[in-house]
Protein backbone atom coordinates (compact mmCIF):
# COMPACT_ATOMS: atom_id res chain seq x y z
CA UNK A 1 0.00 0.00 0.00
CA UNK A 2 1.35 3.83 -0.84
CA UNK A 3 -0.22 6.66 -0.46
CA UNK A 4 0.24 9.31 -2.93
CA UNK A 5 0.39 12.65 -0.49
CA UNK A 6 2.47 14.96 -0.62
CA UNK A 7 5.77 14.04 1.44
CA UNK A 8 6.40 15.60 4.82
CA UNK A 9 9.29 17.91 5.66
CA UNK A 10 10.20 16.21 9.19
CA UNK A 11 11.59 17.99 11.96
CA UNK A 12 14.85 16.48 12.51
CA UNK A 13 15.96 18.47 14.93
CA UNK A 14 13.16 17.10 17.24
CA UNK A 15 13.32 13.27 16.62
CA UNK A 16 15.97 11.57 18.20
CA UNK A 17 19.09 10.39 15.96
CA UNK A 18 18.50 6.52 16.64
CA UNK A 19 15.23 6.52 14.89
CA UNK A 20 16.05 7.84 11.54
CA UNK A 21 20.30 7.16 11.49
CA UNK A 22 21.97 4.04 11.83
CA UNK A 23 24.26 3.66 14.16
CA UNK A 24 27.46 4.47 13.64
CA UNK A 25 30.71 2.36 13.01
CA UNK A 26 32.93 1.63 14.77
CA UNK A 27 31.08 2.35 18.55
CA UNK A 28 31.64 1.80 21.91
CA UNK A 29 28.31 2.27 23.91
CA UNK A 30 26.11 1.88 26.91
CA UNK A 31 22.98 1.27 28.37
CA UNK A 32 21.90 3.01 31.32
CA UNK A 33 18.11 2.25 33.10
CA UNK A 34 17.29 4.55 35.87
CA UNK A 35 14.50 4.51 38.61
CA UNK A 36 12.71 7.63 39.81
CA UNK A 37 11.41 7.81 43.46
CA UNK A 38 10.97 11.32 43.40
CA UNK A 39 8.96 12.87 40.50
CA UNK A 40 10.49 16.83 41.34
CA UNK A 41 13.50 15.20 40.99
CA UNK A 42 13.04 13.15 37.93
CA UNK A 43 12.02 16.15 35.77
CA UNK A 44 14.95 18.18 37.53
CA UNK A 45 17.38 15.24 35.83
CA UNK A 46 15.98 15.09 32.58
CA UNK A 47 15.87 19.22 32.68
CA UNK A 48 19.59 18.33 33.21
CA UNK A 49 20.08 15.38 30.32
CA UNK A 50 17.93 16.35 27.70
CA UNK A 51 19.75 18.93 25.92
CA UNK A 52 22.46 16.59 25.73
CA UNK A 53 20.24 14.08 23.49
CA UNK A 54 21.10 13.46 19.96
CA UNK A 55 18.83 14.79 17.28
CA UNK A 56 19.29 13.05 13.53
CA UNK A 57 20.12 16.12 12.40
CA UNK A 58 23.29 15.99 14.13
CA UNK A 59 24.35 12.71 14.59
CA UNK A 60 27.67 11.32 14.53
CA UNK A 61 29.30 14.96 14.12
CA UNK A 62 33.17 14.66 14.55
CA UNK A 63 33.33 17.39 17.38
CA UNK A 64 31.08 15.26 19.56
CA UNK A 65 32.28 12.75 21.77
CA UNK A 66 29.55 10.31 22.15
CA UNK A 67 25.69 10.15 21.40
CA UNK A 68 22.66 10.06 24.11
CA UNK A 69 19.18 8.60 23.52
CA UNK A 70 17.07 8.36 26.25
CA UNK A 71 13.64 6.78 26.40
CA UNK A 72 10.93 6.11 29.21
CA UNK A 73 8.70 3.42 30.08
CA UNK A 74 4.75 3.74 31.16
CA UNK A 75 5.80 3.12 34.51
CA UNK A 76 8.99 6.06 34.26
CA UNK A 77 5.95 8.45 32.86
CA UNK A 78 3.84 7.77 35.83
CA UNK A 79 7.05 8.57 38.21
CA UNK A 80 7.49 11.13 36.74
CA UNK A 81 3.76 12.93 37.63
CA UNK A 82 2.39 12.57 34.28
CA UNK A 83 -1.60 13.37 34.50
CA UNK A 84 -3.41 10.31 34.65
CA UNK A 85 -5.57 11.11 31.89
CA UNK A 86 -2.69 11.21 29.30
CA UNK A 87 -1.12 8.10 30.92
CA UNK A 88 -4.50 6.43 29.94
CA UNK A 89 -4.36 7.82 26.34
CA UNK A 90 -1.66 5.66 25.67
CA UNK A 91 -1.92 2.03 23.50
CA UNK A 92 -3.09 -0.57 25.82
CA UNK A 93 -0.17 -2.56 24.81
CA UNK A 94 2.26 0.10 26.13
CA UNK A 95 0.56 0.58 29.26
CA UNK A 96 0.56 -2.75 30.19
CA UNK A 97 4.28 -3.20 29.43
CA UNK A 98 5.86 -6.58 27.34
CA UNK A 99 5.98 -8.90 30.51
CA UNK A 100 2.15 -8.54 30.97
CA UNK A 101 1.80 -9.49 27.32
CA UNK A 102 4.31 -12.71 27.04
CA UNK A 103 2.02 -14.68 26.22
CA UNK A 104 1.44 -12.92 22.91
CA UNK A 105 4.92 -12.25 22.12
CA UNK A 106 6.12 -16.52 22.94
CA UNK A 107 7.91 -14.97 25.86
CA UNK A 108 7.16 -18.55 27.58
CA UNK A 109 9.18 -21.39 29.34
CA UNK A 110 12.70 -20.14 30.31
CA UNK A 111 12.15 -16.93 28.21
CA UNK A 112 9.19 -16.37 30.74
CA UNK A 113 9.37 -12.72 32.62
CA UNK A 114 10.00 -14.70 35.68
CA UNK A 115 13.46 -15.24 33.97
CA UNK A 116 14.11 -11.71 32.80
CA UNK A 117 17.45 -9.96 34.52
CA UNK A 118 16.16 -7.55 37.07
CA UNK A 119 14.68 -4.88 36.21
CA UNK A 120 13.27 -6.21 32.92
CA UNK A 121 9.82 -6.83 33.72
CA UNK A 122 9.85 -4.87 36.80
CA UNK A 123 7.71 -1.90 37.65
CA UNK A 124 11.22 -0.09 39.12
CA UNK A 125 12.52 0.35 34.46
CA UNK A 126 11.79 3.81 34.43
CA UNK A 127 14.46 5.78 32.24
CA UNK A 128 16.71 3.88 29.75
CA UNK A 129 19.24 5.80 28.24
CA UNK A 130 21.53 4.62 25.46
CA UNK A 131 25.12 6.42 24.81
CA UNK A 132 27.41 5.88 22.02
CA UNK A 133 30.90 6.72 21.61
CA UNK A 134 33.56 6.73 18.95
CA UNK A 135 35.66 4.85 21.38
CA UNK A 136 36.31 3.97 25.15
CA UNK A 137 37.80 7.18 26.50
CA UNK A 138 35.10 9.31 24.77
CA UNK A 139 32.43 7.02 26.24
CA UNK A 140 33.85 7.08 30.00
CA UNK A 141 33.71 11.31 29.60
CA UNK A 142 29.75 11.41 28.31
CA UNK A 143 29.03 8.63 31.26
CA UNK A 144 30.24 10.80 33.59
CA UNK A 145 28.51 13.80 32.52
CA UNK A 146 25.36 11.24 32.60
CA UNK A 147 26.34 10.72 35.89
CA UNK A 148 26.53 14.61 37.17
CA UNK A 149 23.15 15.01 35.70
CA UNK A 150 21.26 13.50 38.57
CA UNK A 151 24.41 12.29 41.05
CA UNK A 152 23.01 14.89 43.62
CA UNK A 153 19.17 13.69 43.14
CA UNK A 154 19.22 11.52 45.90
CA UNK A 155 15.27 10.16 44.35
CA UNK A 156 17.43 8.36 41.21
CA UNK A 157 18.98 5.67 41.06
CA UNK A 158 20.72 3.41 38.40
CA UNK A 159 18.96 0.21 38.60
CA UNK A 160 21.00 -1.21 35.20
CA UNK A 161 24.06 -0.84 33.26
CA UNK A 162 25.06 -3.06 30.47
CA UNK A 163 28.64 -2.00 27.76
CA UNK A 164 27.91 -3.19 24.14
CA UNK A 165 29.94 -2.66 21.39
CA UNK A 166 30.47 -3.21 17.97
CA UNK A 167 32.09 -6.86 16.70
CA UNK A 168 34.17 -6.98 14.00
CA UNK A 169 33.64 -6.88 11.13
CA UNK A 170 30.24 -6.06 12.20
CA UNK A 171 28.88 -9.84 12.89
CA UNK A 172 26.75 -10.58 15.58
CA UNK A 173 28.15 -13.69 17.71
CA UNK A 174 26.52 -16.21 15.45
CA UNK A 175 28.56 -14.70 12.71
CA UNK A 176 26.33 -13.22 10.73
CA UNK A 177 27.20 -9.46 8.90
CA UNK A 178 24.73 -7.77 10.62
CA UNK A 179 22.46 -4.45 10.49
CA UNK A 180 22.23 -4.31 6.68
CA UNK A 181 18.64 -3.62 6.11
CA UNK A 182 16.45 -1.01 7.74
CA UNK A 183 12.87 0.25 6.04
CA UNK A 184 13.49 3.99 4.18
CA UNK A 185 11.77 6.43 5.87
CA UNK A 186 9.96 8.81 3.21
CA UNK A 187 10.67 12.41 3.83
CA UNK A 188 14.07 11.18 6.35
CA UNK A 189 16.92 13.41 3.69
CA UNK A 190 18.71 10.52 3.28
CA UNK A 191 19.51 9.07 -0.17
CA UNK A 192 18.37 5.56 -0.27
CA UNK A 193 21.09 2.70 -2.02
CA UNK A 194 19.84 0.36 -4.22
CA UNK A 195 17.33 -2.25 -3.27
CA UNK A 196 14.93 0.32 -1.30
CA UNK A 197 12.62 1.43 -4.23
CA UNK A 198 9.75 1.59 -1.76
CA UNK A 199 9.94 3.83 0.98
CA UNK A 200 7.48 4.02 3.77
CA UNK A 201 5.46 6.81 5.38
CA UNK A 202 7.23 8.60 8.00
CA UNK A 203 4.08 7.86 10.17
CA UNK A 204 4.78 4.23 10.29
CA UNK A 205 7.71 5.07 12.69
CA UNK A 206 7.20 8.65 14.32
CA UNK A 207 3.83 10.11 14.89
CA UNK A 208 2.98 13.39 13.87
CA UNK A 209 2.75 12.15 9.85
CA UNK A 210 0.51 10.41 7.77
CA UNK A 211 1.17 6.83 7.95
CA UNK A 212 0.32 4.06 5.19
CA UNK A 213 -3.06 4.38 5.98
CA UNK A 214 -3.09 8.33 5.04
CA UNK A 215 -4.04 8.61 9.06
CA UNK A 216 -1.93 10.46 11.66
CA UNK A 217 -1.88 9.08 15.17
CA UNK A 218 -4.10 11.03 17.95
CA UNK A 219 -2.93 9.55 20.85
CA UNK A 220 -0.88 9.92 23.76
CA UNK A 221 -2.41 13.19 24.52
CA UNK A 222 -1.84 16.01 24.34
CA UNK A 223 -0.46 16.46 21.34
CA UNK A 224 2.80 17.60 22.46
CA UNK A 225 3.38 14.26 24.03
CA UNK A 226 3.23 11.88 20.93
CA UNK A 227 5.07 14.53 18.29
CA UNK A 228 8.15 13.45 16.65
CA UNK A 229 8.08 10.77 19.36
CA UNK A 230 8.23 6.98 18.18
CA UNK A 231 7.74 3.69 20.85
CA UNK A 232 11.11 1.55 21.47
CA UNK A 233 10.95 -2.32 22.10
CA UNK A 234 14.12 -3.11 24.12
CA UNK A 235 14.99 -6.98 23.47
CA UNK A 236 18.00 -8.69 25.04
CA UNK A 237 19.03 -12.30 23.91
CA UNK A 238 21.33 -14.62 25.33
CA UNK A 239 22.99 -16.23 22.02
CA UNK A 240 24.37 -19.93 22.54
CA UNK A 241 26.47 -19.51 19.98
CA UNK A 242 28.56 -22.89 20.78
CA UNK A 243 25.58 -24.95 20.64
CA UNK A 244 24.49 -23.49 17.21
CA UNK A 245 28.01 -24.34 16.17
CA UNK A 246 27.57 -27.93 16.97
CA UNK A 247 23.67 -27.80 15.74
CA UNK A 248 25.15 -27.03 12.36
CA UNK A 249 28.23 -29.84 12.76
CA UNK A 250 25.93 -32.31 13.25
CA UNK A 251 23.25 -31.37 10.57
CA UNK A 252 26.32 -31.34 7.75
CA UNK A 253 28.33 -33.58 6.00
CA UNK A 254 31.09 -30.91 5.36
CA UNK A 255 32.41 -27.57 6.03
CA UNK A 256 30.45 -26.05 3.13
CA UNK A 257 27.27 -27.61 3.88
CA UNK A 258 27.36 -26.20 7.56
CA UNK A 259 27.63 -22.61 5.90
CA UNK A 260 24.93 -23.50 3.52
CA UNK A 261 22.33 -24.41 6.28
CA UNK A 262 23.19 -21.31 8.20
CA UNK A 263 22.36 -19.38 5.27
CA UNK A 264 19.70 -21.17 4.37
CA UNK A 265 18.02 -20.48 8.34
CA UNK A 266 18.58 -15.99 7.88
CA UNK A 267 18.24 -15.71 3.84
CA UNK A 268 22.36 -14.30 3.77
CA UNK A 269 25.47 -15.84 3.87
CA UNK A 270 27.23 -14.89 6.94
CA UNK A 271 29.12 -12.36 4.74
CA UNK A 272 25.93 -10.78 4.39
CA UNK A 273 25.31 -11.87 0.70
CA UNK A 274 21.76 -12.87 -0.08
CA UNK A 275 20.31 -16.19 -1.14
CA UNK A 276 18.62 -14.95 -3.94
CA UNK A 277 21.65 -13.31 -5.74
CA UNK A 278 24.18 -16.20 -4.40
CA UNK A 279 22.03 -19.47 -4.25
CA UNK A 280 24.76 -21.85 -4.31
CA UNK A 281 28.20 -20.42 -2.80
CA UNK A 282 29.04 -17.14 -0.78
CA UNK A 283 30.07 -13.96 -2.42
CA UNK A 284 31.78 -12.40 0.10
CA UNK A 285 32.31 -9.09 -2.32
CA UNK A 286 28.24 -8.87 -2.65
CA UNK A 287 28.01 -9.08 1.20
CA UNK A 288 30.52 -6.12 2.12
CA UNK A 289 28.87 -3.99 -0.97
CA UNK A 290 25.74 -1.53 0.40
CA UNK A 291 24.62 -1.01 -3.38
CA UNK A 292 24.22 -4.89 -4.47
CA UNK A 293 23.40 -6.22 -0.69
CA UNK A 294 20.44 -5.47 -0.61
CA UNK A 295 19.03 -4.62 -4.43
CA UNK A 296 16.87 -7.82 -4.79
CA UNK A 297 13.38 -9.49 -4.41
CA UNK A 298 11.66 -12.70 -4.47
CA UNK A 299 9.73 -12.36 -8.08
CA UNK A 300 11.89 -15.07 -9.70
CA UNK A 301 11.98 -17.33 -6.47
CA UNK A 302 8.04 -17.21 -5.59
CA UNK A 303 8.66 -21.62 -4.63
CA UNK A 304 11.41 -20.58 -2.11
CA UNK A 305 14.07 -22.86 -4.00
CA UNK A 306 16.80 -19.73 -3.32
CA UNK A 307 15.88 -18.35 -0.16
CA UNK A 308 13.39 -20.75 1.99
CA UNK A 309 9.87 -19.01 2.58
CA UNK A 310 11.18 -19.94 6.79
CA UNK A 311 14.34 -18.04 6.25
CA UNK A 312 14.53 -15.03 8.82
CA UNK A 313 14.69 -12.25 6.41
CA UNK A 314 11.97 -13.48 4.23
CA UNK A 315 9.60 -13.92 7.33
CA UNK A 316 10.53 -10.25 8.25
CA UNK A 317 10.51 -8.17 5.36
CA UNK A 318 8.83 -10.59 2.41
CA UNK A 319 9.83 -7.56 -0.20
CA UNK A 320 7.50 -7.93 -3.19
CA UNK A 321 6.40 -11.86 -2.40
CA UNK A 322 3.24 -10.81 -1.49
CA UNK A 323 2.82 -8.15 -3.45
CA UNK A 324 -0.33 -9.61 -4.64
CA UNK A 325 -1.72 -10.84 -0.71
CA UNK A 326 -4.41 -9.38 1.65
CA UNK A 327 -1.48 -8.98 3.59
CA UNK A 328 -0.18 -5.04 3.49
CA UNK A 329 3.38 -5.31 4.24
CA UNK A 330 4.57 -1.55 4.34
CA UNK A 331 1.87 -1.68 7.90
CA UNK A 332 4.12 -3.52 9.78
CA UNK A 333 7.71 -2.26 8.96
CA UNK A 334 10.02 -1.53 12.12
CA UNK A 335 13.09 -0.14 12.34
CA UNK A 336 15.96 -2.50 14.40
CA UNK A 337 18.94 -0.77 16.24
CA UNK A 338 20.43 -3.94 16.95
CA UNK A 339 23.72 -4.26 18.74
CA UNK A 340 25.93 -6.89 20.83
CA UNK A 341 26.94 -7.57 23.89
CA UNK A 342 30.49 -10.03 25.02
CA UNK A 343 33.45 -11.11 23.18
CA UNK A 344 33.25 -13.06 20.16
CA UNK A 345 33.40 -17.25 20.61
CA UNK A 346 36.67 -17.69 19.00
CA UNK A 347 36.51 -19.37 15.89
CA UNK A 348 36.17 -23.34 16.03
CA UNK A 349 35.01 -23.83 19.26
CA UNK A 350 32.14 -26.32 20.28
CA UNK A 351 31.67 -26.35 24.14
CA UNK A 352 30.06 -23.05 25.73
CA UNK A 353 32.74 -20.95 27.71
CA UNK A 354 30.85 -19.86 30.10
CA UNK A 355 30.95 -15.92 28.68
CA UNK A 356 27.84 -14.12 28.43
CA UNK A 357 27.34 -13.15 25.20
CA UNK A 358 24.62 -12.36 23.00
CA UNK A 359 22.69 -9.55 21.05
CA UNK A 360 20.09 -6.61 21.92
CA UNK A 361 17.41 -5.33 19.47
CA UNK A 362 15.64 -1.93 19.66
CA UNK A 363 12.73 -1.54 17.50
CA UNK A 364 10.87 1.23 16.61
CA UNK A 365 8.05 1.75 15.29
CA UNK A 366 4.29 4.11 15.98
CA UNK A 367 2.14 0.65 16.62
CA UNK A 368 3.74 -1.86 19.22
CA UNK A 369 0.97 -4.17 18.02
CA UNK A 370 1.06 -4.53 14.38
CA UNK A 371 4.80 -4.23 14.21
CA UNK A 372 7.01 -5.51 17.20
CA UNK A 373 4.18 -7.38 18.43
CA UNK A 374 3.94 -9.12 15.14
CA UNK A 375 8.04 -8.71 14.60
CA UNK A 376 8.77 -10.81 17.63
CA UNK A 377 6.26 -13.65 16.40
CA UNK A 378 7.68 -13.92 12.85
CA UNK A 379 10.90 -12.85 13.41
Amino acid sequence: MQNNQAVPTLDISDIQATVLRPRPSPYKGEYVVLRIDEAAQGREMLRRIIPNIAPAEEWWVPSIPAWVGIAFTYQGLKALGLPQASLDSFPEEFRQGMAARASIINDIGENAPANWEYPFGTSDTHVALAIYSKDDKSLEVVLEQARQSHSDLLGISVVYRMKFSELPEGRNPFGYKDGLHNPHVEGSGVNPPPGYDVTVKAGEFIMGYPDENGQTSISPEPEVLRRNGTFIAFRKFHMRVAAFRKFLREQASSPEEEELIAAKLVGRWRSGAPLVLAPEHDNPKLGTDPNRNNDFNYSDDMTGLKCPFSAHIRRVNPRDALKDDVVAVNLHHIMRRGTNYGPPLPEGILEDDGVQRGGVFLLVGAYIKRQFELFNLNG
